[in-house]
């Protein structure tokens, strides 16, 4: 029989994994607790959540959610990061935060839009810029083509122009 506080648990971690946009596991062995709460509150200060879970209690909520693909990548002993916004901001976090602080964490794996990735793609995900960088990165690739098409139209008339004003300074110079 489930006690209150596991059903609290499993609903409070179902809410979660509904609203996440990505869910990074990793493990946490050999991370001590000041480090644990000091990657909490760095995480915090960004959005992202970190979480300890128990594997069962996860499986649970996640079923709930519809979310079982969380089940692939948590296994062990678990700690879930999860981000409510651009899934490349929580990678990002997560894979800077282990190199500054030198954590020994280990990125097991991702849940994002359904997909299950693979630590490797997670590191991938992290040095991918997010969605405002990628919309300025288009928009410039785009704007460049219509500005030498623009110049490209106006000099014709440019030196048109320049033609016909020699033209009324020499007339005005014969006068």
């Amino acid at each position: 029989m489930p006690t209150e506080k596991k059903l609290q648990a499993v609903a409070a971690l179902e809410a979660r994994l509904r609203r996440c946009t990505i869910g990074i596991a990793t493990s946490f062995q050999g991370l001590s607790s000041e480090a644990m709460t000091s990657l909490r509150r760095r995480l915090r200060e960004k959005g992202i959540e970190l979480h300890v879970v128990k594997n069962t209690l996860t499986y649970i909520a996640a079923e709930k959610a519809q979310r079982p693909q969380f089940r692939q990548v948590v296994q062990g002993p678990t700690a879930l990061v999860l981000g409510y916004g651009d899934p490349t901001e929580p990678a990002r976090a997560l894979d800077e935060l282990i190199r500054s602080l030198r954590l020994p964490l280990a990125v097991r794996g991702a849940v994002t839009d359904g997909r299950v990735l693979t630590p490797q793609e997670v590191a991938v995900l992290a040095t991918l810029p997010n969605r405002q960088e990628m919309a300025a990165r288009l928009v410039g690739q785009l704007k460049g083509p219509f500005y030498n098409l623009l110049y490209l139209l106006n000099q014709p008339l440019q030196g048109l122009a320049l033609v016909l004003a020699r033209r009324v300074e020499t007339i005005s110079a014969q006068e």
